[in-house]
């Protein structure tokens, strides 16, 4: 390889071997192309449903999961995001819930009657909001009514809405246990329960919440959970709350060292100072689509969305600091091509499923291997050719050391990058006239404004595009991180809320921001001094700023006499 590319060979790469449980049925399918999924015993309601979507011929985790959950076996899915694990729970808790007029609506004891059958507990918003849509489509033939229930909305809507009636109920774990309190949802009916992403769930410390909710349905309920891995800590949950479950592995072991392998990696040393200009350019790059650039730190999100939107560059920020109305204002630009580059957090991504993302940019170095792979896994889908493009600062050296000899990718020492470095050109096809904005007539987006802010009644979070708090602002107020370390932290924040939040930073210490924050100049702005209107003894606050004025008219006067 030449020192004069940061384009890594990742032809030897390898995946850290992983002790899991061994699967009870695993594989791809069989003659997938040959089968409909009324061929395993769905309904015409739901095939045809399915079928206006174009969707006829399942996929491989749906494929081996029908059979077994359309009989009611408890099941443990594994499967990562994107392969269709939705229809996979779905269509089984579709075909055991009964609505309003349907054959066996009836026979439901009368104060049951409205209450949720099927409850569907998912880590972040986002997901369950995701979720929620693709089951409403997949009944829009049948009569069913669906609740999406999590933070940053507010509750009446959502109380309204349960004792309205509801047959599902699709929701974060924080606002289902405030709702269970408040009783306002009642889960004594529920006949299906599915636990989605319960490896992330444990992640964000959702168990306690979790094993509140499960204690709160029948003990004859049908349960099914997925996962994309299989910590201790879901095979525990699993063997506690599941009965004799059907472990189903529909995941090929070399996916993700096929994504490693597949997916052009480039890596950069950066500094902290240069590297928006260094994103600016890279954003400019021959064949550039869709592009994700992940931070771990909320602050940068909105800080380095704000500055690229002044450059010109059609930017949306996702993270847990805005309400909920922004984030899907967001996502929905992302999605419908008016904004072509998505800043977020971590978290605030997880799961979220987009097709045709050409570029991952890694503006901060991730925190270990597995938060790698998952970052440039959102590009190169479908067998489409994907980039990804990881800084590196000089702090980050032995967090990067650490992912590349897990991942063997021989790139221990990353090339000093700049702007103005020529194989930052020649590495990612960037033309060598560009600037550090984008020319006018390049600026064809409609940008995050075009995208309608529906007003949710958010609760919690600040509903403003910029989520942007008081301290972003040049005042005392809050950091972003509260000025404590921990991913569980803003993991919280961004799933579940002001709740989740509290809940977070009750767990955490009181530690020093990385070095890396401190090197961003978003974050060094938040020092900056109040104004002197806040300096001024109280009764002298509302004076302070005519002084001031007066001096200056007094300055200007002698600058001209003189």
């Amino acid at each position: 390889m030449s020192t004069s590319s940061g384009i890594v060979d990742s032809s030897a790469a390898t995946m850290p071997k992983v002790n899991e449980v061994k699967a009870d049925i695993t594989g791809k399918g069989e003659d997938l192309d040959q089968k409909t999924f009324a061929d395993f015993g769905v309904s015409e309601a739901i095939t045809s449903a399915l079928a206006d979507k174009g969707i006829i011929h399942p996929f491989p985790i749906q494929a081996l999961t029908l059979p077994v959950a359309l009989k009611r076996h408890d099941i443990i899915g594994q499967a990562k995001t994107g392969t269709g694990k939705t229809l996979g729970f779905g269509i089984p808790m579709l075909e055991n819930t009964i609505g309003r007029g349907e054959d066996g609506w009836d026979e439901i004891p009368a104060d049951k009657q409205g209450k949720p059958q099927g409850l569907v507990v998912l880590p972040t918003r986002e997901l369950a909001k995701q979720v929620a849509t693709e089951l409403m489509f997949a009944a829009k033939n049948r009569n069913l009514r669906f609740v999406e229930v999590y933070g940053g909305r507010a509750y009446e809507p959502q109380q309204e809405s349960l004792v309205r009636g509801a047959e599902i109920v699709v929701g974060t774990p924080g606002r289902l246990i405030d709702l269970m309190r408040h009783k306002s949802l009642d889960l004594s009916a529920v006949r299906t329960v599915v636990l989605d992403e319960a490896d992330e769930m444990l992640d964000l410390g959702f168990l306690e919440d979790v094993e509140t909710l499960l204690a709160s349905t029948p003990p004859t309920r049908h349960t099914m959970l997925f996962s994309a891995t299989m910590p201790g800590a879901v095979v525990a949950m699993a063997r506690r709350y599941m009965s004799k479950p059907t472990h189903i592995r529909a995941q090929d072991p070399d996916d993700q060292g096929a994504t490693v392998k597949t997916t052009q990696q480039v890596v950069y040393r950066c500094h902290a100072l240069n590297k928006a200009e260094v994103v600016a350019r890279v954003l400019q790059a021959e064949g550039r689509g869709l592009t994700i650039i992940f931070t771990r730190t909320k602050r940068t999100a909105a800080r380095l969305a704000e500055e690229l939107t002044e450059r010109g560059f059609a930017a949306g920020a996702l993270h847990g600091d805005l309400g909920q109305g922004a984030r899907e204002q967001a996502l929905r630009a992302f999605r419908n091509g008016k904004v072509d580059v998505l800043v977020a957090t971590d978290v605030a991504a997880r799961g979220i499923d987009v097709d045709d993302v050409t570029h991952v940019i890694n503006y901060q170095c991730p925190e270990d291997e597995k938060t790698y792979i998952h970052r440039i896994g959102r590009t190169g889908r479908a067998g489409q050719s994907g980039t990804a493009v990881t800084f590196v600062d000089w702090e980050d050296t032995p967090r990067w050391s650490v992912i590349n000899k897990i991942l063997n990718l021989g790139y221990p020492e990353p090339l000093e990058t700049y702007h103005t470095s020529e194989h930052l050109y020649t590495d990612l096809n960037i033309p060598s006239d560009v600037t550090g904005k984008l020319p006018v007539e390049k600026r064809l987006r409609a940008g995050l404004n075009a995208e309608k802010l529906e007003d949710l009644g958010e609760t919690g979070k600040s509903a403003g595009r910029s989520g942007r708090s008081r301290s972003d602002r040049g005042g005392r107020g809050r950091s972003d991180g509260r000025r404590s370390g921990g991913r569980g932290r803003e993991g919280r924040s961004d799933d579940d809320g002001a709740r989740g939040s509290a809940r977070g930073r009750s767990r955490g210490g009181r530690g020093a921001r990385s070095q890396v924050e401190r090197a961003e100049p978003s974050v060094r702005s938040e020092r900056a001094p109040r104004s002197e209107a806040a300096r001024a003894p109280e009764g002298e606050a509302q004076s302070a700023p005519r002084r001031s004025r007066q001096r200056r008219r007094v300055r200007r006067t002698e600058g001209g006499e003189g």
